[in-house]
């Protein structure tokens, strides 16, 4: 193989796993107050316990969803209770990767932070708050930054890491408003990820499991409980350029909201989702890049929305310095 095809190739399986490290990085999943989680769930799929090499990485997700609650249930919003609610969302989330030359117990260092932008529209009948009664909310701002850090090994077929994601609650919050893309609160999530990968077959299963530990919302005196999210994936490459695979995810809140906020008592979300995924892996003049789109189906939901959940990702490297060309075995059929 040439100098360059070992380049190309090099630049093409980083770009892989970038994709893969940080999808994590953006806000927006259900849970809790809000109906909002810092964990974005489904983020994570095949290949999730992959770093990239080293260099420098930027990736693009839209993510969107869709859902609702009915039945006269009823989410807490801003410090008010609100029943009958429909919800849309869609975000920009605009990340930037360092994959690392550093080391840490024998395993490779990622550094990596994400802003995310967006439009949220809430319409709901409000039953606990200062305007009672149908309230339609709709933003278009800055989301809280997140910050993230992780360590990766790799063992023959098996990829792992370990995965450290804080939301910096900095974005614009509207106190009292029902539709919110940033927090108002500070949250920690921790997750361990891993991959089996057969170079030769093209067969991937992955897997992440996370805790998020979450502070309180001061504007609201709203603590949102300890969260577990358990994430699969099971895949397949079908040529050097794509991939496809089904995906899933499940959330439980194990832990109670707190708070004066908190006025639907521990209010413990649960909700279980399935999709698929493809990913195509193509060159815009010699640079690799990779475009996925996924879409999962929820289910089995308690305390929160149930919805259609869609991202639309593309991860391209800025640049690559180093020479290991051992993933190089990923790209090959």
């Amino acid at each position: 193989m040439s100098s360059l095809t070992n380049r190309r190739s090099l630049r093409r399986c980083a770009v892989l796993a970038l994709g893969l490290l940080t999808s994590n990085l953006a806000g927006g999943a259900q849970a809790a107050e809000n109906g909002l989680g810092t964990y974005l769930l489904g983020a994570r799929a095949l290949g999730a316990g992959m770093l990239p090499h080293e260099g420098v990485y930027f990736q693009s997700d839209t993510y969107m969803y869709s859902g609702g609650l009915g039945g006269g249930r009823t989410l807490p919003f801003g410090g008010q209770v609100s029943a009958s609610v429909r919800s849309t969302a869609i975000l920009e989330a605009m990340s930037v990767l360092w994959a690392t030359p550093w080391q840490i117990f024998g395993g490779r260092v990622a550094l990596g932070g994400t802003l995310p932008v967006g439009y949220a529209r809430v319409d709901a009948n409000v039953v606990i708050g200062p305007l009672t009664g149908s309230r339609s909310d709709t933003i278009f701002t800055v989301a809280d930054p997140v910050l993230m850090a992780s360590i990766g090994w790799s063992h023959g077929h098996f990829h792992w890491s370990a995965n450290a994601t804080v939301n910096v609650p900095v974005g614009d919050y509207q106190r009292g408003q029902l539709a919110n893309i940033a927090f108002h609160r500070w949250s920690g999530d921790f997750t361990l990820a891993a991959t089996w990968l057969d170079p030769q077959s093209g067969i991937d299963v992955s897997g992440a499991v996370g805790i998020t530990f979450n502070g309180t919302n001061p504007a609201t005196d709203y603590r949102t409980g300890t969260e577990l999210h358990l994430e699969w994936a099971i895949g397949k490459s079908i040529t050097r350029e794509w991939k496809v695979g089904v995906i899933g995810y499940h959330y439980q809140q194990i832990s109670d909201d707190g708070g004066s906020g908190a006025v639907l008592g521990g209010y413990r979300g649960r909700v279980t989702a399935v999709g698929g995924m493809i990913t195509h892996t193509f060159h815009l003049s010699h640079t690799p890049m990779q475009l996925s789109l996924k879409v999962l189906r929820e289910f089995d939901t308690r305390n929160r929305a149930q919805g259609t959940v869609g991202f639309i990702s593309l991860a391209v490297p800025l640049s690559i310095t180093g020479t290991n060309l051992g993933l190089l075995q990923h790209t090959r059929r």
